[in-house]
């Protein structure tokens, strides 16, 4: 790491911690995805895990940190600790707690989804969105609030990514004709009993979870919003990394209702759809795949 960038580092540790901060080492490390990530060790031996983007996404670290405390707050499953975030004349960062790994433990599933329910059960809100709008991958994820889950969920997440889609020239015509029918139908199609707002990670696939040195599950990189719980299952159903210990597990403490799976395809389209708008028409099969079988 370069000094200057070293110096607002250090500071920034110093002044969010309370003690003073010297950098002993800069390594770099995975985990940053569209961001540099860095593990920080001072030479008192306390470690961070930085994060280092373009000025451009200091708004996305602002809402990453809101994110990240709201799932803390509920001390139910492991979150890093946000230790702060700022910003040079030329990049912003976030500094985390540097969470060691570990391997998956027997019954790392099981306590993960326990684990996991507890989260979406102990969140509390009258209604559902967020407080602030945050972003799913460098996608905005608009979070207004609204009192009806079928309206947020068809203005804030499917419509929203379908007017993307057009506005990116992604897709075809059909896309957006199929997608209004969809719109149409989501009274029918998430029709369920009484859906009580539950805080969500948003985003939870397996590069957005991982072990501890002790085997625990730990969250990282939420797109927190306040939801129907079974929009959780949207994207940990996308590209597996989760095996039927989790469900089961989750199931225990917090039933799935009948119908569940069938929802679940309406809320994996979201995630199918931001990655049409973030990664192009490779994604576009499975949105298409979906559409035509729920309308």
């Amino acid at each position: 790491m370069k000094l200057p960038s070293a110096r607002i580092i250090a500071n920034l540790i110093s002044e969010n911690s309370g003690h003073s901060a010297e950098i002993q080492s800069a390594t770099t490390v995975g985990g940053g995805c569209i961001n540099q990530a860095h593990k920080i060790v001072l030479k008192d031996g306390r470690q961070f895990f930085l994060k280092i983007n373009s000025l451009e996404y200091s708004e996305m670290f602002v809402r990453e940190a809101s994110g990240l405390n709201a799932l803390r707050s509920t001390d139910t499953i492991r979150v890093p600790k946000v230790v702060g975030f700022g910003q040079s004349d030329v990049e912003t960062y976030l500094i985390l707690e540097h969470i060691q790994t570990g391997r998956n433990q027997p019954g790392f599933f099981e306590s993960f989804g326990r684990q996991l329910a507890a989260l979406h059960l102990r969140g509390e809100s009258e209604n559902f969105g967020f407080h602030d709008d945050n972003f799913i991958g460098s996608t905005l994820q608009p979070n207004g609030w609204s009192p009806s889950w079928i309206e947020f969920w068809s203005e804030n997440r499917i419509e929203y990514q379908l007017r993307l889609a057009r506005e990116k020239g992604l897709g075809s015509k059909r896309l957006q004709s199929l997608g209004r029918k969809l719109l149409e139908r989501l009274p029918v199609l998430l029709a369920t009993n009484e859906v009580v707002p539950a805080l969500l990670h948003g985003d939870l696939w397996s590069g957005n979870y991982l072990s501890d040195s002790e085997g625990h599950p730990v969250l990282i990189d939420p797109a927190v919003y306040f939801g129907h719980h079974e929009a959780e299952f949207g994207m940990t159903t996308l590209f597996g990394g989760f095996d039927d210990a989790f469900y089961a597990a989750y199931n225990e403490v917090s039933p799935f209702e009948e119908g569940w799976q069938d929802r679940v395809a309406i809320y994996r389209l979201y995630h199918l759809l931001n990655h049409l708008n973030l990664f192009g028409t490779s994604y576009l099969s499975g949105c298409l795949d979906i559409l035509e079988e729920y309308t």
